[in-house]
């Protein structure tokens, strides 16, 4: 570690690892003890942001996907499952709750009898739309601690690592 750095508590874990299994290489902690205990922080994060809209982090995904989607900001079910990486039955249910809520609508597709397209409605899009803004201000305020010409190199280096799972 760099003189100038402060330890973190990764590197007390990689050092009582290095101490109780030296035939180990923990060099892999370095990097993902770190992305797994940010991650669960920006995931308290997320969901702070999100309740203050009364969203759970499932229904702003659905929501958001809806939202990107552009106008009239709606999409199949499949296409759902594929951007939120739940199983069909799981995105049947959540769409099943975001409907009660008045969020999204079932519509027919125009191309298909038997298919249908879920819609985000103007309440949903009000919604994800002020939850949103409120994410970025919690992830901008996470990024605060970067510099901002640094961030680009580690969003690059994320992508990198990140795709071997997206093939």
């Amino acid at each position: 570690m760099d003189s100038t750095q402060r330890g973190d508590e990764v590197d007390r874990i990689v050092d009582a690892w290095q101490r109780e299994r030296p035939d180990l290489d923990v060099e892999p902690l370095t990097v993902f003890s770190r992305i797994s205990r940010l991650a669960r922080h920006l995931d308290r994060a997320r969901r702070g942001a999100f309740a203050g809209h009364d969203l759970e982090t499932w229904e702003f995904d659905v929501l958001s996907a809806l939202r990107r989607a552009g106008d009239p900001y709606r999409l199949s079910p499949g296409t759902l499952v594929a951007q939120t990486l739940v199983t069909s039955g799981t995105m049947t249910n959540r769409i099943d709750r975001l409907e009660r809520r008045g969020l999204v609508e079932r519509h027919r597709s125009p191309d298909d009898r038997r298919g249908v397209l879920v819609q985000l409605t103007s309440a949903g899009r009000a919604r994800v739309d002020a939850a949103m803004s409120d994410l970025l201000d919690v992830e901008a305020h996470v990024l605060d601690a970067l510099p901002t010409a640094e961030r680009p190199r580690l969003a690059g280096l994320l992508r990198t690592l990140g795709a071997q799972f997206d093939e």
